[in-house]
């Protein structure tokens, strides 16, 4: 029922910084926990940063260059990411648990979205 999509993706180089949003909608935000996952072409989708609770937590790779932070109000969820790097190039996505679920196995998430592309290059 839960329909995500993520937007704020785009091409741009080293150091620099994008910040991505997760729309919500067909269901109450606050009713779930949420998480930011990334998949490169060809490799395995890879965690990255999640809410359990008020609890926020992240991959050792993006601790320090990204927070995830939201806003139930708005049926959003955002991903800042600093310093970006070129080995954060992926497709990211938003995915929705169910309150209490939240972690860092996509098998605890039951919606997700179709991701953005994000591409870190000189």
């Amino acid at each position: 029922q839960l329909q995500l999509v993520e937007s704020g993706g785009g091409l741009v180089q080293p150091g620099t910084s994008l910040r991505l949003t997760c729309a919500a909608s067909g269901g109450t935000l606050s009713s779930y926990d949420m998480g930011w996952f990334r998949q490169a072409p060809g490799k395995e989708r890879e965690f990255v940063a999640a809410f359990r609770w008020s609890v926020t937590f992240y991959t050792d790779s993006v601790k320090g260059r990204f927070t995830i932070s939201r806003d139930n109000a708005k049926g959003a969820v955002y991903l800042q990411m600093n310093n970006l790097k070129p080995e954060d190039t992926a497709l990211y996505c938003c995915a929705a648990a169910r309150r209490g679920g939240g972690g860092s196995n996509e098998d605890q998430y039951d919606y997700w979205g179709q991701g953005t592309q994000v591409t870190v290059s000189s």
